[in-house]
């Protein structure tokens, strides 16, 4: 058993967050899951405290969800754990990669720079060019910048109405003035979820529709199952997730007919996904190769 004080940042009683608790306690013997919201910063002692816990004075933190959903606040608690690893605490993943993966606009531009394969997509916070490009995309789907699980998205039509079209694009705008437009592409009844540690491929599985839902997210009804992805599949997946240097993540994939297309790398990867698809304990996986990392820090 290794002699380290791993601490988990997540949401005390999600299933997630609670198993990756577990499996540091496991291997460690420590055991402290913590949520940002209860986390103070002192600037004068440089310290980082929850619940009278030093946390600069751990060896690692972990962080497999900053917050039950994202939003631009997600952005002010990541920025504060810069200051643990300033103090010499390692962070999985580092703060600053998973900045530019909250962020919806953030994580396209750095896929689009690395010229991977994603469905056409324009941004803009103009109206009347938002109309234009669903006109020109005949169904686009407006996303939020900071969401999850399709959460905030909606589908927008041509055939609608002009009237009725412009009164939703100016509803979507006035919560979220960047609008992120992406064309409707159709799926056939699945999406892949491909995971990584430490830069390495562990596995893949598929979110299934299992109703007429738009999209294949488990908040709307979707199952996991096993994909045995191609080498062609798992390379591009692997290009995607590679700008982003991150310890755990998995990269959104969907095959088209004319090829296939990353939808997002991921901030925080999926342990569910990962053990009812792939059949993987993904928490014990990352925790050993969390201490591992720990571990050949001290010995340098």
């Amino acid at each position: 058993m290794a002699n380290l004080k791993i601490g988990v940042i997540g949401l005390p009683g999600k299933w997630s967050s609670e198993v990756l608790a577990d499996a540091v306690a496991e291997k460690t013997g420590y055991r402290l899951l913590l949520d940002m919201a209860e986390v103070k910063l002192d600037t004068e002692s440089k310290t980082l405290t929850y619940k009278n816990i030093d946390l600069t004075q751990l060896d690692a933190l972990i962080v497999k969800k900053i917050s039950a959903e994202y939003s631009p606040h997600v952005l002010d608690k990541l920025e504060l754990l810069r200051v643990a690893e300033n103090r010499g605490v390692r962070v999985f993943s580092r703060a600053e990669n998973i900045l530019r993966l909250i962020d919806r606009l953030s994580c396209t531009v750095t896929l689009c720079n690395h010229d991977i394969p994603m469905p056409p997509t324009q941004v803009t916070e103009s109206i009347d060019e938002a109309i234009k490009i669903v006109e020109q995309y005949q169904e686009a789907v407006f996303k939020p910048l900071y969401s999850t699980k399709a959460r905030g998205m909606f589908i927008a039509k041509a055939s609608t109405a002009a009237t009725e079209l412009k009164q939703q694009i100016t509803e979507f705008s006035a919560s979220n003035p960047m609008m992120y437009i992406q064309k409707k592409i159709e799926l056939p009844g699945q999406d892949l979820g491909m995971v990584f540690l430490g830069n390495e491929y562990l596995g893949c599985y598929a979110r299934v529709s299992q109703n007429s839902a738009w999209n294949t997210t488990i908040n709307s009804g979707g199952k996991y199952a096993n994909y045995q992805a191609d080498d062609e599949l798992i390379a591009l997946a692997h290009k995607a997730q590679v700008p982003f240097n991150m310890d755990f993540t998995t990269v959104d994939v969907a095959q088209t007919p004319d090829g296939p297309v990353v939808f997002e790398v991921s901030a925080f990867g999926g342990f569910r996904g990962a053990k009812e698809g792939i059949g993987i304990n993904a928490a014990n996986l990352y925790v050993d190769y969390v201490v591992e990392q720990v571990l050949q820090g001290k010995q340098v």
